[in-house]
């Protein structure tokens, strides 16, 4: 198929005729003989030199029009693709819950370097959907099943803590992940759920979430964030904002316990690092069949137009000022 990869260089072609169409209708010089009897020579027919002359400004005109495509850069494209196996559709339940603000991730918090790591996860996985849960003391859904993740990547930046009201219900969170997963039909399920607390919102108990996953065939990994014990936490007080010791906890035997029955695998992350290298296990954990061959090469022409174009200019020099040159 031939294309061109700057078109727009076509429109140059417009003033090109226009000066073509001009140079026709403009009067040329005319050779005149002064002879006191003229009338002695009769009607003289036109020479073929006197009408090639005529032809030698379309010479120019035709090597411009050739130079304007050439500029287009005009190309024969050609085009494979080659596309195998299924892809896995992933929903990540995110807890945005105060005591995601905690610096023992330090020099950021807890949910900005979960945010990090995510934003590296989604892009190593272009040809899975991806979709983004939040919660607290609710849960909503950030942003569905995807294959756009730079739309993705513009709602997970957008999350912050106090979106939603403080509290974190595990439970809710999960489900709600779940239950976008409920009518996919892709090989593989996933959910990725991070916390840093405990469930503390009776709204919906984590069990029965998880015993919802496990009917569906969703695999759940689940990943604690931060140590249990102190950890720094900023707090505003009328003098400023001041970092101060709070006490967190993890609830490692419920994450584990929801793990283990959906088929997935639990971890902690202490540090950015221990973060990173889960979600890189997670990344190898989830790999189904998948063959992608894109291949789009071109074949450039733009010779075959400037050539020609370069002939033309030098055959309307030739013309004009050797074979069918004036005399005074």
């Amino acid at each position: 198929m031939l294309t061109f990869a700057h078109p727009w260089f076509l429109l140059l072609g417009i003033p090109v005729l226009a000066l073509g169409w001009w140079r026709r209708r403009r009067p040329g010089p005319r050779p005149v003989l002064r002879h006191p009897h003229t009338a002695l020579f009769g009607p003289l027919p036109g020479s073929w030199r006197l009408r090639s002359l005529r032809c030698a400004p379309w010479l120019v005109v035709g090597a411009l029009l050739l130079i304007v495509v050439a500029l287009a850069q005009p190309r024969r494209s050609y085009s494979s693709e080659t596309i195998e196996g299924e892809g896995i559709d992933i929903m990540v339940a995110l807890d945005i819950s105060g005591s995601m603000q905690a610096l023992d991730f330090a020099p950021k918090d807890r949910l900005e370097a979960a945010k990090d790591v995510i934003r590296g996860f989604i892009a190593g996985r272009p040809h899975d959907r991806i979709g983004l849960v939040v919660f607290a003391s609710r849960a909503f859904t950030q942003c569905p099943l995807t294959l756009d993740h730079q739309v993705l990547t513009g709602f997970l930046d957008e999350i912050r803590v106090g979106l939603i009201d403080d509290g974190t219900a595990i439970g809710l969170g999960l489900a709600t992940a779940v239950g976008r997963l409920r009518h996919s039909e892709a090989a593989s399920r996933t959910v990725i759920l991070l916390t840093d607390g405990m469930n503390n919102v009776p709204t919906l108990e984590p069990e029965t979430a998880a015993d919802l996953a496990h009917t569906l065939g969703v695999r759940v990994y689940t990943v604690a964030i931060g140590r249990d014990g102190v950890a720094p936490f900023p707090v505003d007080t009328p003098l400023g904002r001041r970092i101060q010791q709070i006490e967190t906890r993890v609830d490692e035997d419920l994450l584990r316990r929801i793990a283990d029955r959906t088929g997935g695998v639990m971890d902690r992350a202490t540090d950015p690092e221990a973060l990173t290298r889960i979600f890189a296990t997670i990344d190898q954990l989830e790999k189904t069949r998948y063959e992608t061959r894109v291949a789009t090469w071109h074949q450039e022409l733009a010779g075959w137009f400037g050539a020609p174009a370069l002939i033309l200019l030098v055959l309307a020099g030739v013309v004009s000022e050797v074979w069918l040159r004036r005399l005074p």
